[in-house]
């Protein structure tokens, strides 16, 4: 059988970048939705850019 390489995307939030949860979203922002006019301003908003399908994770990258 043979082994399948997985070539999974890696993104790094910075903590150094902030100190406080609007820094937080700013960021998060910043990394995940870099190309978009979208910005998250929620954890649920967060929970939908790790669910995937926009933002760095579009069409249902992981």
């Amino acid at each position: 059988m043979k082994n399948k390489i997985h070539h999974n995307k890696m993104t790094v939030i910075n903590g150094g970048h902030f100190s406080d949860l609007e820094g937080f979203y700013e960021e998060i922002s910043t990394v995940f939705m870099k190309d978009t006019d979208w910005r998250v301003g929620t954890l649920d908003g967060f929970d939908d850019i790790l669910y995937g399908g926009f933002g760095v994770f579009e069409n249902s990258e992981n």
